[in-house]
């Protein structure tokens, strides 16, 4: 799949493995360590035997031009409009002062002054900018492949240029292997002070009927946070039941002609794991996507009714998480790294086959 292109002045990687016989599952990964360990895309055999795209992402060379550092490309942003970014050291936004003379915001992290990108924001005139997925969508991560379906990489970010308080080292790996995906980030605090973390994967997955209307959601999530509307999409520090709306997805209802950008959390767990379900009946395939780390407190859905993909983004932290609309006794889910500590995001996919109940 990487043929001789770079990306972010590093090799595209990809990684093989075979799903158990007549079962689905994943045959290929393309991952860029020139763009942070972003995943470009990703081989899925169905149940039908054919082997369609993963993830709703353009072609290498399309791909390479966008993520070129070009002026859409600020802070590493097309890292986060196709294939599978991963965020780090916060996920979602972060709100702030803006700066009149950077692209950049001053916002309070943990009691700190920072400056961070402001790279995103709404659309409308006067909409807020702020800082948006973290700081390493463009980063380049020394790499090793051990194995055909095995990538290791380690980037010390320090202090991410003085934009984060604290110093911090990224451990990454992707395996694929009988079939399923995975992705493990461990985040070491390298300082002698205590810093906050937030970790996050931003997978865009494809439906391969193309068909969005007919496509499910599982997602057992208790609340979801209301936001200021869809352009800005900022929390207003409410976190609503799902219970009787059209955001409860316990029983992975049909998605309709529902647009979401939200932020779920109350995550009930299997057997320890945060588990949410991708499925797609027309085209007899479902994902699962499972995390055992108990730092996943959120997972953010991104699904436009007319893109045929469905955005499942779990991650650690809720929108704003330093933000002075949420309660002070609230956990935004930051998680807090002790100087000489280390902790651990994971997330697994699989493919499983799944029935067609109904026409539409």
């Amino acid at each position: 799949m990487g043929g001789s292109i770079e990306i972010g002045g590093a090799p595209v990687v990809t990684l093989q493995g075979e799903p158990p016989a007549g079962q689905p599952g994943f045959v290929e990964a393309q991952i860029l360590p020139g763009r942070g360990m972003m995943l470009l895309q990703a081989r899925l055999r169905l149940p039908s035997g054919e082997v369609v795209d993963a993830l709703a992402a353009p072609p290498l060379a399309e791909a390479a031009r966008a993520l070129s550092g070009g002026p859409d490309d600020f802070a590493g942003n097309q890292a986060f409009a196709f294939g599978g970014c991963l965020l780090a050291p916060y996920a979602n936004r972060i709100r702030g002062q803006a700066l009149p003379d950077a692209r950049e915001i001053e916002a309070e992290i943990d009691g700190r002054r920072m400056r961070l990108p402001r790279n995103w924001g709404g659309k409308a005139p006067g909409a807020e900018q702020y800082s948006m997925h973290g700081l390493i969508l463009d980063a380049s991560v020394p790499f090793r492949q051990p194995e055909p379906g095995r990538l290791t990489g380690t980037l010390d970010a320090g202090d991410f240029g003085g934009r984060w308080p604290g110093r911090l080292a990224l451990d990454f790996e992707w395996r694929l292997e009988a079939g399923a995906l995975s992705v493990r980030i461990t985040a070491r605090n390298v300082g002698d002070e205590a810093l906050p973390v937030g970790l996050g994967w931003h997978p865009y997955f494809a439906l391969p009927s193309g068909r969005r209307e007919q496509a499910r959601l599982r997602l057992p999530a208790a609340r979801r946070a209301e936001v200021n509307g869809y352009d800005e999409v900022l929390p207003t520090g409410v976190l609503s039941p799902t219970a009787g709306t059209p955001y409860d997805f316990h029983a992975a209802p049909s998605l309709g002609d529902l647009f979401l950008d939200d932020c779920f959390t109350g995550l009930a767990r299997q057997e320890g794991k945060v588990v949410v379900e991708v499925l797609d009946p027309a085209a007899g395939v479902g994902l699962r996507l499972a995390s055992e780390s108990p730092h996943v407190k959120a997972v953010q859905v991104y699904a436009p009714p007319e893109k045929p993909f469905v955005v499942v983004e779990p991650q650690f932290n809720l929108a704003d998480p330093f933000g002075d609309v949420w309660p002070a006794s609230a956990d935004t889910g930051m998680a807090r790294l002790q100087p000489g500590s280390s902790l651990t995001y994971d997330c697994r996919v699989t493919a499983f086959a799944v029935g067609n109940p109904t026409s539409g």
